[in-house]
Order: C-alpha cells, then sequence, then structure tokens
C-alpha cells in the first residue's frame, strides 16, 4: 500500500507557527487515515522550531531560490531561519525516501509546504506564485506535490503510483 506524505497540521495537529492547526477533511483524506496510509511531519518543528513561533516568509523568491542561495526565510523579527527550514525540508525528504513515498500533501501558502502560492516576504498578506522550502525539495526529487484544496489530484496520482 503506497504511502502519503501529509503536514501534521492538515491533519488536527496544532504545529502551526500560531500554535494552531489547520484540519483537513473529506472522505479521500478519511480513507487514508483509516488505512494507514498517512506518513505525517511538520518540517519547521520536526527540525526543532518552537509552537508558537514568529511567523516567517520567503524573502526574494520562493523555495527554489532558498536552495539556490538567492533567498531567504525570515521571521517578521527579521531573524533569518533559513536553516531551520532546510533542515526540515530534508527530514520529510528523508521520511519520502524510508516510506518509498512519490505523493505529498502539504499546506498552501506555507513557507515550507506551499506548492504552488506563498506569502511574497513583506508580511503583509500578499500571495504570490511559488513553492516553499519542502515543497520545492520534494518536487526536486521527484515527489508530486498538492496542497489540501487538490485532494482529489493527490489521490490520483496515488492511485497511478501504485499501479
Amino acid at each position: 500500500m503506497e504511502k502519503v506524505l501529509i503536514s501534521a497540521c492538515l491533519l488536527g495537529k496544532r504545529v502551526r507557527y500560531d500554535g494552531n492547526a489547520l484540519p483537513a477533511s473529506g472522505r479521500i483524506f478519511e480513507q487514508w487515515i483509516a488505512s494507514g496510509q498517512v506518513i505525517s511531519i511538520c518540517p519547521e518543528v520536526d527540525a526543532g522550531m518552537s509552537i508558537p513561533r514568529a511567523p516567517a516568509e520567503i524573502l526574494k523568491g520562493d523555495g527554489c531560490g532558498v536552495w539556490a542561495g538567492t533567498a531567504l526565510v525570515v521571521e517578521d523579527t527579521g531573524k533569518d531561519v533559513t536553516e531551520s527550514f532546510q533542515k526540515g525540508a530534508q527530514m520529510a525528504l528523508e521520511l519520502c525516501k524510508k516510506h518509498n513515498i512519490k505523493v505529498a500533501v502539504l499546506t498552501e501558502k506555507s513557507p515550507s509546504c506551499g506548492s504552488s502560492a506563498i506569502y511574497d516576504g513583506s508580511f503583509t498578506s500578499n500571495k504570490i506564485e511559488g513553492v516553499g522550502v519542502t515543497a520545492a525539495l520534494l518536487k526536486k526529487n521527484g515527489i508530486a506535490v498538492f496542497n489540501q484544496h487538490n485532494i482529489e489530484s493527490a489521490n490520483e496520482a496515488l492511485q497511478q503510483t501504485s499501479r
């Protein structure tokens, strides 16, 4: 049975920067959980960041830029937390390798997990097209990354990998 990596906050765990969760639901999600297909991660917490923690955004690009060395992840205080975000992303990749995971469902707009949109680094709620640090690393390593609004597409991809 194919496993799927899912952001811990989508599973109801209170791991977001503000100490809250962002629980997702639905038939497919419930089936994955019931069948034991879910592997959970919060890249920031797994990397040792606290709950709660200061909000962070990617400055001067997106997760691809972070890996290229042209962008940084910074807290709203100005503190550079790029290393922690990279460490968390590497931990997510290791989980995927360990469990042969080919599909991930990660939290949209997160500087770690955003798969198509993130905040622009201005801390003004402006969104841009782009990926988070973890999403970028997983995609670079051949893992299909979806957000909580595309569960059906993620399930289709998961079905394809099991054939």
